[in-house]
C-alpha cells in the first residue's frame, strides 16, 4: 500500500494534536489524584458520555463485529447487543447511587459497603486483579487489533508504529490524567465515527451498493443464507438459537464485561464519579448508551458485510475490514482512516491506563502500603504505574490469537458475578463473601470448563453452555456463602445507607435504623423508564439498520418510535423534577 504525503499529514496532525492536549492538561491533573483520576469531580454530561463511547471504539472493535459477522452473520452481534438491558439498568438505577458515593473507584466502593478484613482483603484482590490480568487482557487485545492494521495497511515496522501510538498515549495520559483523557476522547470519537462512515460508503459502492450486496451475498452463500438476519431463525447455521437465547435471557444480567458491567462500574464509574452532578450522570450514562449501541453499529456492519463479498476465502476474517480499506478508498481518504484507528486505539489505550492506575495507587498503593504521603507524591506513582502497564500490556498483545475470541473469553471468566453486583445495591444482606464466592465460583468453573475440559467458547453454542453453566455454578455458591457467613458491621451499612440513599424493601432493617434518611423512590418509574429506554435503543438500531438495507419505510418508522420513546424518558424525568437528583 502506498501512503500518500497527504495520509501522512493527516496522520501527523492527529498525533500532535493529542500531544498539545495533554501538555494543556497536565498542569491541572498534577494537583492531586481527585484531579489526576477524577477531573476535580467537574465533567459536564455530554463530555463524559462521549468519552465512554470513545473508549469503547478501540481499534479492535470494527475487526471482531467484522469477525462476528463472517461467522455468525448480522446476528452475531447480539453478543454484545444484548448489553442494552445492563446499561439501561446502570442509566436509570445506577448512576445517581455511584455518583452520590464520592469515590474515585469503584474497587473503593467495597470498604464503603463493606465492613472488616474481608472487605480489605476483597479491596485489595479486586484492585489488582481487575488492574493487571483483566486490564492488561484487554490492552493486548486492543493491541493486537492495531498491529494487524498497521501490519496490513503501513509501510514501516508494526511493532515500531504501535510503539509511537503507545509512546503518544502515554504521554498525554501519564502527564494530563482523566482532564487529557476525556477530552481527546471527545476529538478521537468524531473522527473515529467520521472514519468509519467514509469507509462504509466505499465498501457500499464497491459491492454496487446495497442491492448489489444482497444480490452477491446470496450468489456465494446461497438464498437461504441468513447473514442478513437481525435475530436467528431457528436451525440457522449462521447463529443457533440456543446462544441467541442466552444472550437475551442471561448475559446482559449475569456476566462482567468492561463497559457493560451489571450495577455499573469500571471506567463508566469513573466517569460517572467524574460528572458534575446526579443529573449529569444519569444524562452522561443515557447518550453512552444511545450512542455505543444505536448510532454506531452500522457502518462496522456494513463493510463486514462488504468483506464477505469482496474476500470470500479470506483466512483470517476479520482483517477483511482493513483489506477494504486498503484496496478501496483514495489517498488522502485512507490517511483519515488511519488516523482514525489510531485514534480509537489510542482512546481506549488512554482510558485503561489511567482507569488501571487508579485501582493500583487509589486501592491498593495509597490503601495499603503508603497512607500519608502529600498528593503529588501519588500523581507521580500514578504516572510510573501508567508506563508500567503499558510494558506489561506489550506482552500480553504477543500471547493473542483472536479479538473476538478475547472478548468471549473475558465474558465468560465474568459469568455468574453481575447478580451480585445488581443486588449489593439493594439488598442489605449482601457482603464482601458474597463478591468474593462470585468472583472465585466464576473464575474457576470458566477456566475448568475451557481449559480443563477444552470447551471452546468460539463456537456459539459451546459458548451459551459454558456461560449457562458458570452462571448457575457461581450463583449458587455465592448465594450459599451469603448465607453461612456473617452480614456487614451494622454501623458501616448504616453509614453506606446515609450516604448513597439506596431504595427498596430490602433495606428495611437498616432504614428502621437511620429514619430520617430520605431513600430513593419511585422505582416503579425507573424500571418504565428502563424498559422505554430498551425499545428506545433496539428501535434507533435496527430503525436504521433497515432503513440502510433498504427496507426504508419500516426502517424510519422504527426510528420515529425511538425519537418517541426518548421524548417519554426526558419527559417523565422533567415531571418528576429530577427529584431523585441532586442538581
Amino acid at each position: 500500500m502506498q501512503i500518500s504525503l497527504l495520509d501522512w499529514t493527516f496522520i501527523g496532525l492527529y498525533f500532535l494534536l493529542a500531544l498539545g492536549i495533554g501538555l494543556y492538561f497536565a498542569g491541572r491533573a498534577g494537583k492531586n489524584i481527585t484531579e489526576y483520576f477524577t477531573s476535580g469531580r467537574s465533567l459536564p454530561w455530554w463530555l463524559a458520555g462521549t468519552s465512554m463511547v470513545a473508549t469503547t471504539f478501540a481499534a479492535d472493535t470494527p475487526l471482531a463485529v467484522t469477525d462476528l459477522v463472517a461467522r455468525h452473520g448480522i446476528a452475531g452481534n447480539w453478543l454484545w447487543w444484548n448489553m442494552v438491558m445492563s446499561g439501561l439498568l446502570t442509566v436509570f438505577l445506577f448512576a445517581r447511587l455511584w455518583r452520590r458515593a464520592e469515590i474515585l473507584t469503584d474497587v473503593e466502593f467495597t470498604e464503603l459497603r463493606y465492613s472488616g478484613k474481608p472487605a480489605a482483603i476483597l479491596r485489595a484482590f479486586r484492585a489488582l486483579y481487575l488492574a493487571i490480568p483483566i486490564n492488561l487482557i484487554i490492552l493486548g487485545w486492543v493491541t493486537l487489533a492495531m498491529v494487524k492494521i498497521i501490519e496490513l495497511s503501513v509501510g514501516v515496522d508494526k511493532w515500531v508504529a504501535v510503539g509511537i501510538c503507545v509512546l503518544v498515549t502515554l504521554l498525554y495520559s501519564g502527564l494530563s490524567g482523566l482532564w487529557g483523557v476525556v477530552v481527546t476522547d471527545f476529538l478521537q470519537f468524531i473522527i473515529a465515527m467520521v472514519g468509519s462512515i467514509v469507509l462504509a460508503v466505499f465498501a457500499a459502492d464497491a459491492v454496487g451498493g446495497i442491492s448489489g450486496l444482497k444480490t452477491k451475498l446470496v450468489e456465494i452463500y446461497g438464498p437461504e443464507h441468513g447473514a442478513l438476519n437481525f435475530a436467528p431463525e431457528i436451525g440457522s447455521a449462521w447463529m443457533p438459537v440456543s446462544a441467541f437465547l442466552v444472550y437475551l435471557a442471561v448475559n446482559w444480567w449475569a456476566a462482567w464485561y468492561p463497559g457493560a458491567e451489571p450495577g455499573g462500574g469500571g471506567y463508566v464509574a469513573q466517569r460517572m464519579f467524574s460528572t458534575r452532578n446526579e443529573k449529569h450522570s444519569l444524562l452522561a450514562t443515557l447518550w453512552f448508551n444511545i450512542a455505543h449501541y444505536a448510532l454506531r453499529p452500522w457502518p462496522w456492519i456494513v463493510v463486514a458485510l462488504a468483506s464477505l463479498v469482496l474476500y470470500p476465502d479470506l483466512a483470517d476474517k476479520q482483517t477483511g475490514y482493513i483489506k477494504v480499506l486498503l484496496d478501496y478508498l483514495p489517498s488522502g481518504f485512507k490517511g483519515l482512516l488511519l488516523a482514525s484507528f489510531a485514534a480509537a486505539f489510542m482512546s481506549t489505550v488512554s482510558t485503561h491506563l489511567n482507569w488501571g492506575s487508579s485501582y493500583i495507587v487509589n486501592d491498593f498503593y495509597k490503601r495499603f502500603i503508603r497512607r500519608d504521603a502529600p498528593p503529588q507524591h501519588y500523581v507521580w506513582v500514578a504516572r510510573w504505574t501508567t508506563v508500567g502497564l503499558v510494558i506489561a500490556g506489550a506482552g500480553v498483545t504477543l500471547q493473542m490469537d483472536t479479538i473476538a475470541g478475547a472478548w468471549k473469553f473475558l465474558l465468560a471468566l465474568g459469568a455468574g458475578t453481575g447478580s451480585v453486583y445488581i443486588l449489593r445495591w439493594f439488598w442489605w444482606r449482601i457482603n464482601a463473601w458474597s463478591e468474593i464466592a462470585a468472583m472465585s465460583a466464576s473464575f474457576v468453573v470458566s477456566l475448568f470448563l475451557q481449559f480443563g475440559l477444552g470447551w471452546d467458547t468460539s463456537d456459539a453454542a459451546v459458548f451459551a453452555r459454558v456461560m449457562l453453566i458458570t452462571v448457575l455454578a457461581s450463583s449458587a455458591v455465592w448465594l450459599a456463602v451469603t448465607f453461612l457467613t456473617p452480614p456487614t458491621d451494622e454501623a458501616t451499612l448504616i453509614a453506606f445507607y446515609r450516604k448513597v440513599r439506596p431504595g427498596g424493601r430490602f433495606w428495611k432493617p437498616i432504614r428502621q435504623k437511620a429514619p430520617e434518611v430520605q431513600p430513593d423512590t419511585g422505582l416503579g418509574r425507573d424500571l418504565l423508564d428502563w424498559l422505554v429506554g430498551i425499545v428506545l435503543i433496539y428501535s434507533a438500531l435496527f430503525g436504521f439498520g433497515k432503513a440502510l438495507l433498504g427496507e426504508t419505510l419500516l426502517g424510519l418508522g422504527l426510528i420515529l418510535l425511538a425519537g418517541g420513546c426518548l421524548a417519554f424518558i426526558l419527559w417523565d424525568l422533567h415531571q418528576r423534577g429530577w427529584k431523585a437528583l441532586k442538581q
